[in-house]
């Protein structure tokens, strides 16, 4: 890598070159003396400079590239693989790892290692805090040691600790370099360590390079902290919106999932029983994002819980006083809403939605979207009304309830997003169809493979199933 790998060094001065063989006939006379050799000359006037100077742009350029590759992350986990891959190149060791432990006790604390494993890792939590290598930093909060804590030869060192001695033999290393991580703003975050497989320590130029690109990590992590703490307040706030727990109605089996979105989305899900054993249930979203989309979510779930029980056998009176309320309380906020009035004894849903997509029945024999009105959400017209509709179930059909963040993540244009969602429900194995846990699992995971159900992404995620008895 430019910058950091030793080149061959320049040579300390310059041989003359040799003077041509005389002529014979021009040859010095024999009885004369020998002339003296010429000295060896030395550099020429500002090679020195222009060396230096090359090698001061070649470390600026690299530290460039590499503070570049760690700015293009945007969480946790790979800031700290690249600051320990980035750091191992600027010390020249081959493993690390790295403690992540802000000292305002807020978290996340986290280790991240490079070139080692989860055993090792464990390992090195068994020897005593202060006697790793950047245990010290840890617990002092790295004050004192912002060129970094050297240990070039551990197993030459006196008193080293016993356990210390045994877990560095056992994964193969014999000197450390340690450097702290904090900032000026957020305090200390934590440490980072590099180990050596024989006995090594970096000379003052890479230290020197390694402290500024540390530096920068520091702030950038410190950030991301931030960002972390932001995403887990906002889902933790979202999921105490929403049902801690589904009811149990005699008749039918219910599951959900729900993903939130990390800037805080407006999804709601919820299942309550009603009068005469009676279910009630509804998926809807709130347009926009952040606290204020969550806030009128939270608003809109618990007036729809109201209505629901005063008229919950008219979806069509409750969504209609639920439009009335957004657009007299929130007139700039819309809406979509789909309420479900289920009579588990009868297998029978009657349902109205508003600007929301169609529920998905599965069945043994069938598995087909419901019919339901075309329909504007909530807040975007003067009055809103749609007729209801009503869907008959077979024993052992379940009715899936789903927002539109589960299609706009596949990136496929609506049509293909819900004929990805009907192949994905067509595709549930026959042994799995009695588990509503296991149907919404398993179209979670068709129509949003390779983890893009949990990757960070604008849209919310929500599946509410109801499988009849």
């Amino acid at each position: 890598m430019a910058g950091i790998d030793p080149t061959v060094p320049t040579p300390a001065h310059t041989v003359a070159p040799a003077p041509p063989a005389p002529d014979a006939a021009h040859a010095p006379d024999a009885a004369l003396p020998p002339r003296s050799t010429p000295a060896p000359a030395g550099p020429a006037p500002g090679t020195l400079l222009q060396d230096r100077l090359a090698g001061w742009v070649s470390d600026l350029t690299t530290l460039h590239e590499l503070t570049e590759r760690l700015s293009a992350t945007n969480a946790l986990e790979p800031a700290l693989q690249e600051l320990l891959s980035a750091g191992s190149a600027l010390v020249g060791a081959r493993r690390g790892l790295v403690a992540l432990e802000p000292a305002d006790g807020l978290g996340p604390r986290t280790t991240a290692g490079l070139g080692l494993g989860r055993a090792d890792l464990g390992h090195l939590e068994t020897v005593p805090r202060d006697a790793l290598p950047h245990g010290t930093l840890l617990d002092a909060g790295g004050t004192g040691a912002r060129d970094g804590v050297a240990h070039p030869d551990l197993f030459a060192e006196d008193g080293l600790d016993p356990r210390h001695r045994e877990v560095a033999a056992r994964l193969g290393y014999a000197a450390s370099y340690a450097l702290p991580l904090s900032t000026g703003s957020a305090g200390h975050l934590g440490a980072a360590v590099w180990l050596y497989d024989e006995p090594a320590e970096p000379d003052e130029r890479r230290r020197h390079l390694a402290g500024l690109y540390v530096r920068h990590a520091s702030e950038h992590l410190a950030r991301l902290l931030e960002v972390e703490r932001t995403r887990a307040r906002m889902a933790t706030i979202t999921e105490e919106l929403l049902p801690s727990r589904l009811p149990r109605v005699a008749g039918v089996q219910l599951a959900a999932r729900h993903r939130t979105s990390p800037r805080g989305g407006g999804d709601w899900y919820d299942a309550l029983p009603l009068p005469d054993a009676a279910l009630g249930l509804s998926v809807g979203s709130v347009t926009g994002s952040g606290t204020s989309a969550v806030a009128a979510m939270g608003r809109l779930r618990a007036s729809l819980r109201a209505y629901a029980v005063m008229e919950g056998e008219d979806p069509v009176a409750v969504l209609s006083d639920l439009e009335l309320l957004l657009r007299l309380t929130e007139p700039a906020r819309s809406a979509t809403a789909l309420f479900a009035y289920c009579e588990p004894a009868l297998r029978r849903v009657t349902l109205a939605g508003a600007g929301h997509s169609p529920p998905l029945l599965i069945g043994e024999r069938r598995t087909e979207f419901a019919e339901t009105s075309v329909s504007a959400p909530l807040g975007m017209l003067a009055c809103w009304e749609a007729p209801s509709v009503e869907v008959q179930a077979e024993a052992g059909d379940t009715v899936l309830l789903y927002t539109d963040g589960l299609l706009h993540r596949t990136g496929d244009p609506m049509d293909r997003a819900f004929a990805r969602l009907h192949a994905a429900a067509a595709s549930i194995p026959r042994g799995l169809r009695h588990d509503p846990e296991a149907v919404t699992d398993h179209v979670l995971r068709t129509v949003l493979p390779d983890g893009r159900d949990t990757a960070d992404s604008p849209e919310d995620v929500v599946l509410l199933a109801a499988r009849f008895d």
